[in-house]
């Protein structure tokens, strides 16, 4: 198998599909993860193809811009890979990626486990957290018309995955629910250093927003 011929196709079908896609959830989001997964990668033992490809697909068809449906994504990463020729345990293994990789509220009890899992998890969550995260979380709460803050709605640590999908919180509490938790969640020892750094800039935004909100600054 031409890896570097399988990489290039499986871009260019990534950037098709996702054309018109949510600010936060685009190419540019895949293309992030992409290149923080290659920095993981480089300090772990793994398949690098596998990295990459998991890496590349693992947002095909997001559940929350179809209705739910985690089913879409796999189907669509197994369709391609198939018609390329890619033998059937790396089908299987990026599929496991694409299937096992979302925070879904932090209960979400994974059925997989490898260490390609875990690099390919890790770069996508240091895209969750940092000033890009901060940037996406205010892009798609823009995207679902949610208020900025609101003092009077608690933000919800104890969602389950369903009701972690269909919340509508303001865009504030995204950061107590999912964004802060990143860092004690990160599964490699090159994670944990990057996302220690991009949480301390979370956390230093989050003190100036509530004293500008405050009329302090």
């Amino acid at each position: 198998m031409d890896t570097t011929r399988l990489i290039t196709k499986t871009i260019a079908f990534v950037k098709e599909q996702l054309k018109g896609a949510e600010g936060g959830h685009d190419w540019f989001h895949i293309q992030r993860v992409y290149k923080n997964a290659l920095v993981i990668a480089s300090s772990e033992d793994c398949n690098k193809m596998i990295v990459q490809l998991g890496a590349l697909l693992h947002d095909i068809a997001d559940s929350k811009f179809h209705d739910g449906d985690e089913t879409i994504g796999p189907k669509k990463a197994r369709l391609f890979l198939e018609s390329e020729g890619v033998n059937e345990e790396t089908i299987t293994h990026v599929i496991q990626i694409i299937e096992n990789i979302s925070f879904k509220g932090g209960n979400f009890e994974r059925k997989f486990n490898s260490i390609e899992l875990a690099v390919v998890q890790d770069a996508d969550r240091l895209d969750a957290i940092g000033a890009i995260g901060i940037a996406r979380a205010f892009n798609y709460g823009g995207f679902k018309n949610r208020v900025l803050h609101d003092p009077e709605i608690a933000p919800n640590t104890a969602m389950s995955k369903e009701e972690y999908k269909k919340a509508s919180s303001p865009t504030i509490n995204h950061f107590y629910e999912k964004l802060l938790l990143l860092k004690d969640q990160m599964n490699t020892e090159k994670g944990k250093e990057i996302a220690a750094e991009r949480h301390r800039f979370m956390e230093s935004f989050l003190s100036q927003f509530y004293a500008e909100w405050d009329g302090a600054k």
